[in-house]
C-alpha cells in the first residue's frame, strides 16, 4: 500500500448556478513532505468547517484505482490528480477493504479510519455538472477520512502499514450500503448495533443511525 500523492488547497470562490461559492475542493499535489496535524494539512484549509474538516475529517483518502472508472464515465474530462478534492491519493486501500477504526501509519504519522465520504453539491461544482453527486454515490467510489492520531510530516511514495483493525469493524463499502439502504435485514441492524461499540466513528453517525433504528427522524 503506497501514498501515490499529497494534495492541498485553500478555499477559492467558483461561480456556480449563477452565484459565488467559496470551496476547498481544489487541491493539488505537492512534490515535498508536508506535516499531518489534528485538523487538516499544512497548506490546505476547508470553506464550510459545518460540513468539511475538523478532526473526524482531517484528511481526505481516494483510492487512485478509481480513476480509470471515472476516465471511462467521463471520457470528455481531463482527470488530474486530486481532481474529487482528495488529500491523500492511494494505492491498495480500496472501501471494500478498509473499515472503520482501522489505524494505518505513514511515515510519522499515523491515521484512524473515521467514516465514508458523503458528496455534497461542491463536488458539482468543481465538475460543472448537477449530476457529479448522485453518479458519485451511485458508484460506490466514495473514499473515506482519516482523523490523524499522531502528528507527522507525509509525503507522495511512502508506505502505508496497518497497525491496528478491530474484528467488530465493518468495511466502509458496508457503511456506505447501509446508509443508502431503505430498509435493513436483521443481518444489517447487527451491523449497525456493533457501530455504536466503535469510538472512531463519530457521534453524528452514532445518532443518525439510532435514530433509524427507532424510526425516528432527526
Amino acid at each position: 500500500m503506497k501514498l501515490t500523492s499529497v494534495n492541498v488547497g485553500l478555499p477559492r470562490d467558483a461561480i456556480w448556478r449563477g452565484r459565488t461559492v467559496t470551496t476547498g475542493i481544489y487541491k493539488f499535489p505537492v512534490k515535498h513532505q508536508v506535516t499531518a496535524r489534528k485538523l487538516n494539512l499544512d497548506g490546505d484549509r476547508q470553506a464550510d468547517l459545518s460540513v468539511h474538516g475538523g478532526q473526524h475529517k482531517a484528511v481526505y483518502v481516494y483510492p487512485i484505482e478509481h480513476y480509470d472508472y471515472w476516465k471511462k464515465e467521463l471520457p470528455s474530462r481531463d482527470l488530474p490528480l486530486a481532481v474529487f478534492g482528495e488529500n491523500f491519493t492511494t494505492e491498495g486501500l480500496l472501501e471494500t477493504a478498509v473499515h472503520i477504526g482501522d489505524r494505518f501509519a505513514m511515515g510519522t504519522a499515523e491515521f484512524t479510519v473515521t467514516q465514508p465520504r458523503l458528496p455534497c453539491y461542491k463536488l458539482g461544482v468543481r465538475f460543472e455538472s448537477d449530476d457529479m453527486v448522485k453518479k458519485f454515490l451511485a458508484s460506490r467510489r466514495v473514499g473515506f477520512y482519516f482523523a490523524v492520531t499522531k502528528e507527522g510530516p507525509v509525503a507522495a511514495g511512502d508506505e502505508i502499514k496497518l497497525l491496528f483493525r478491530d474484528s467488530e469493524a465493518i468495511s466502509i463499502a458496508a457503511f456506505v450500503e447501509l446508509y443508502v439502504a431503505k430498509n435493513w435485514t436483521p443481518a444489517d441492524k447487527t451491523k449497525i448495533r456493533r457501530l455504536f461499540a466503535l469510538p472512531s466513528l463519530p457521534n453524528d453517525w452514532k445518532s443518525h443511525f439510532e435514530h433509524r433504528l427507532h424510526g425516528t427522524s432527526l
